[in-house]
């Protein structure tokens, strides 16, 4: 028997004529492997049969719309994941999901060998081929535009030449990346740094310079998690969906950065990830209520942390899994609703109630009612300022001293 090789397939120009190439140059039979996260466009049986008249042996559709919203989204929901403060991980999240299926694939059909589409300057390569290993250590990995010399033009030819069920004319000028979690738009124009980002390549969200009327929605969260919106039952795929419907029509979640690359190199990407932006507002602001304050101090340093892990590849890494139980732990007491305004770009939090906060309306209040002893203040001041009263004085004995 030939030897296999699953192939992540997208059903895009690259990835299809990678099947052939792939199977030119190693001699091997092409197993292609599509998982839905979400990521719309064209239906999975189409792209199924593309592979297949491409000359793949076997393709694989897998449905991970669900396993991804709940398995992965919501752990970095919880953990209020943004990379550099601003980038809600929407390709570095789906990569370990897609690893797992591309494992379990080479698994049922016999295959030794893994390949992706990924160029040797992205972050891509590295989170797919660090999720192989961790997951398979037995499985080779190897990338067609990487390691086979497959380049744009050559794919075009290829296609052209191999009569391929695939439009090779038109050419698309930026890199796109979706899913049910946001949207990534790199290369072309925006490669130039002070280029601003054109109406048109904006596709989950509106333009939030013409919004309309206010929307004002009510989360409710149990453990950190999106249950109802509206009063109305959700998952959490369901959550994440009505969330970039509904926040994507206000413009929100349109972020432009220049982004620290795993690979050295710096990148200016555009993301638009409505709902991913509106629920860690949302979420974020429940843990002011319901978090204790050196817990949430705590988990803001892990948070940051849990993000450049996530974005470096290290999803299956034994610190992540660590990191993961710590955010487990403190999402326990994080129940509640949160009211918020979606309008012109902006999500703003509006209201919160929670049956297991810390907010206490008798400790905060200054009206009638205050049941904070004020009279405890003084002495307490004095003790947490002793130390400071301390370094103060001996600076200045210090300070006369060198002055004789």
């Amino acid at each position: 028997m030939a030897e296999r090789i699953v192939l992540a397939y997208s059903g895009g120009l690259d990835t299809s004529v990678a099947i052939g190439w792939i199977a030119d140059a190693t001699g091997a039979e092409v197993i292609a492997v599509a998982v839905d996260v979400g990521q719309g466009g064209e239906d999975l049986d189409v792209i199924r049969q593309r592979a297949l008249d491409c000359g793949a042996v076997e393709a694989y559709i897998a449905d991970a719309r669900d396993e991804f919203a709940a398995e992965y989204c919501m752990p970095a929901l919880q953990a209020n994941a943004l990379y550099m403060d601003k980038y809600p991980l929407v390709s570095a999240l789906s990569r370990p999901v897609i690893v797992k299926h591309l494992v379990a694939a080479a698994r049922e059909f016999g295959a030794t060998t893994v390949s992706h589409g990924c160029t040797g300057k992205g972050n891509d390569q590295v989170r797919f081929e660090v999720g192989i290993t961790s997951l398979a250590p037995d499985l080779k990995c190897v990338a067609p535009v990487r390691d086979l010399a497959l380049t744009r033009d050559k794919a075009i030819d290829y296609a052209e030449k191999n009569k391929l069920p695939i439009a090779t004319t038109k050419k698309n000028p930026f890199s796109i990346d979706q899913n049910v979690w946001g949207r990534a738009i790199e290369t072309g124009f925006l490669e130039d740094i002070w280029n601003e980002p054109t109406k048109d390549i904006f596709s989950y969200t509106d333009d939030p310079s013409f919004p309309p009327v206010p929307d004002e929605v009510i989360i409710t969260f149990q453990r950190g998690i999106p249950v109802a919106i509206d009063g109305e039952k959700v998952t959490p795929l369901q959550a994440v969906q009505e969330m970039n419907r509904r926040a994507g029509a206000q413009g929100v979640g349109r972020i432009d950065m220049v982004e620290d690359r795993l690979v050295g190199i710096k990148s200016r990407e555009v993301y638009e990830a409505p709902g991913a932006v509106a629920l860690i507002e949302a979420h974020r602001e429940l843990e002011n209520v319901t978090v204790e304050r050196e817990q949430a101090r705590f988990k803001r340093i892990v948070g940051t942390r849990w993000s450049e892990l996530v974005y470096d590849g290290m999803w299956f890494s034994p610190l992540k899994r660590s990191l993961d139980a710590f955010v487990a732990s403190t999402q326990e007491h994080v129940n509640g609703d949160i009211r918020m305004v979606l309008h012109g770009g902006r999500a703003t939090v509006t209201g919160r109630r929670s049956p297991t906060g810390l907010y206490d309306f008798s400790l905060a209040t200054y009206d009638e009612g205050d049941a904070f002893d004020q009279s405890a203040a003084r002495g307490f001041i004095e003790i947490y300022g002793l130390a400071a009263k301390q370094a103060a004085a001996r600076d200045e004995t210090d300070a006369g001293r060198h002055k004789r």
